[in-house]
């Protein structure tokens, strides 16, 4: 049994917080062991509870056409959420909710050990790039110790709200370019000047 097999059977186990109550399935994520690429998004919705599988509403076909544009399919990334279960009515993530769903996160990125780790969204922001704000941060990469960490809207954003589709469009098409480049990005300030990394 793989390593990520051992924990979505952990995680179908957990009654760490309130959500467990109310959820109809787990929703751990789903991708290759090996990824290159692990997408963060926010917290499943009621397509996600239903199927036990994260992204598969509209978000999800937002998030599929974008990997397409980058030579990808859904298979070859991994796709995960903050939190693995769905808040009633699809409300945000409470504070506490993403604190106890904290641990399944980190253990899902310790075995996966991606190159890339791409935020969606808000929440997923908030824990790698704390107090800064997505409008001001999204398409700018990171790299701390071997991992890069690139912000960047939630596909949900542009069926919302049209004018950020072409954002999020061109923040992906970034995503090779800035990976073909990862072995020079340094933490040093110059190069990642150069990448438009902050």
């Amino acid at each position: 049994m793989s390593a990520l097999t051992e924990l979505y059977q952990e995680m179908a186990n957990c009654q760490d917080c309130e959500l467990a109550k109310y959820r109809t399935k787990v929703v751990p994520g789903e991708g290759p062991e090996d990824a290159e690429l692990l997408f963060i998004g926010e917290a499943p919705g009621w397509h996600e509870d239903q199927q036990g599988r994260p992204f598969v509403g509209a978000a999800g076909a937002f998030l599929e056409q974008l990997l397409v544009s980058i030579g990808l399919s859904r298979e070859q990334v991994y796709i995960a959420n903050v939190i693995k279960c769905r808040p009633p009515e699809n409300r945000d993530p409470l504070p506490a909710e993403i604190q106890a769903c904290r641990k399944w996160l980190e253990h899902q990125i310790e075995i996966i050990h991606p190159r890339m780790v791409i935020t969606l969204g808000r929440y997923s922001l908030a824990r790698y790039f704390p107090n800064e704000s997505i409008s001001k941060i999204h398409g700018k990469a990171r790299k701390e110790g071997d991992i890069i960490y690139y912000p960047m809207y939630h596909p949900a954003a542009a069926l919302h709200q049209g004018s950020l589709r072409q954002i999020i469009e061109a923040d992906m098409l970034r995503i090779p370019e800035i990976l073909a480049q990862a072995g020079k990005i340094t933490e040093a300030p110059v190069e990642a000047q150069q990448l438009g990394l902050f």
